[in-house]
């Protein structure tokens, strides 16, 4: 025990000696808002944080950060409110500490020299930096929180690790970013995590999942538009480098409340602009998903609409939507290797139905006279 309390007042005597370092150096170089960025970064700091993070890791990360405001044309009028909480931060959650915001101004910079708004550079980013950096959606990485170092290593993350990829870029060309995601969707059909930025407001988009048409177009809208007020597990929120609004909820470390969080639930149940309900599709050989076209139609074969699976770097959860009627049935249609091949009728009652090759039977040749009665009438 004694051993123990030695170790701890020489961890705090250390910390504080970091702290004042920190500040005064920050105060220094920077005057009167170095020195509030500063103390706004460590008052908000994860206890383990301050037992590891060293002076010149917290000078470096607070340099860049405010070199962005001088550098970039839409940093120079974020309020200073947000550029503390989310530009400023080291990270995003619980991620190992990369001093990444160097590399990733190296990276990002050139691809964003032209743009004029923090909307057009985010679509920017999105768009070519995962390329650049040659790491995309994968469920084979080593674990959920992996830091852009790890990602980057392995080329593979899922939508936790590329939310963190895509934020950080943001973060290290003054854009203001932060992760945003739910514990569990309201149909307890897994989780997920995106990004959101700010120009004027608040926008988001699926981390290395560009969209040309814009940001707040995402294939899990219709999801996100149904969470669930009442229930936390089921709400969306975003990070927060600040706790004074509770924190965020880390699905692969529930007991966790380091991590700030901002209950943003309201923002996307509002999205929710039509009572259509849809399913999603996927399709598999063995294990693996295929991209495959395919056909919604009637239970009788009447074409409704046309469509494509994913497959590849998309996220496990990215489906075509098909909107349904309840209590219809319907069947889905594709063609594989010359042949056309269907399911049998069925109403929807799966938010993602997955399909295989045994799942399908011959579509009936309607010409040949004895082509079953009963294809023709279900």
């Amino acid at each position: 025990m004694k051993s123990l309390t030695l170790w701890l007042a020489s961890a705090l005597l250390a910390f504080s000696s970091t702290t004042e370092d920190f500040i005064a150096k920050a105060s220094k170089k920077h005057g009167p808002f170095g020195e509030k960025a500063a103390r706004f970064l460590l008052e908000h700091m994860p206890p383990s944080d301050k037992e590891s993070l060293t002076t010149e890791f917290l000078l470096e990360n607070l340099d860049l950060a405010l070199k962005t405001r001088t550098t970039f044309p839409w940093a120079k009028d974020i309020p200073d409110d947000i550029f503390l909480n989310d530009v400023l931060p080291y990270a995003i959650f619980d991620e190992p500490r990369d001093p990444w915001r160097a590399f990733f101004l190296e990276k990002a910079a050139p691809l964003v020299k032209d743009a004029r708004t923090s909307t057009e550079a985010t679509q920017i980013l999105n768009r070519d930096l995962f390329k650049l950096i040659k790491t995309h959606y994968n469920t084979e990485r080593k674990r959920t929180n992996q830091s852009p170092k790890e990602s980057i290593e392995q080329g593979k993350a899922t939508c936790t690790g590329l939310s963190i990829i895509l934020v950080a870029a943001c973060r290290s060309v003054g854009i203001p970013a932060r992760a945003a995601g739910t514990p569990v969707w309201y149909d307890n059909s897994g989780n997920h995590t995106w990004v959101e930025i700010w120009d004027g407001k608040w926008f988001f988009t699926g981390a290395d999942e560009f969209d040309e048409k814009g940001l707040n177009r995402a294939w899990f809208i219709d999801s996100a538009s149904k969470a669930d007020p009442t229930q936390p597990i089921h709400g969306i929120y975003a990070t927060s480098w600040s706790k004074q609004n509770g924190s965020f909820p880390l699905i692969w470390s529930p007991k966790d409340r380091s991590v700030g969080g901002v209950n943003v639930t309201q923002t996307y149940t509002a999205l929710a602009d039509k009572p259509a309900t849809s399913f999603g599709v996927r399709f598999f050989e063995g294990d693996k998903r295929i991209v495959k076209k395919g056909t919604l139609t009637t239970a009788a074969g009447a074409p409704i609409s046309e469509f494509e699976t994913k497959a590849g770097t998309a996220d496990l959860n990215d489906t075509p939507r098909l909107d349904f009627f309840a209590k219809t049935s319907y069947r889905l249609r594709f063609e594989i290797d010359g042949k056309l091949l269907e399911t049998k009728p069925f109403q929807p009652t799966e938010t993602i139905l997955d399909i295989r090759p045994a799942d399908l039977t011959a579509v009936p040749d309607l010409s040949d006279d004895n082509a079953p009665l009963v294809s023709v009438l279900n």
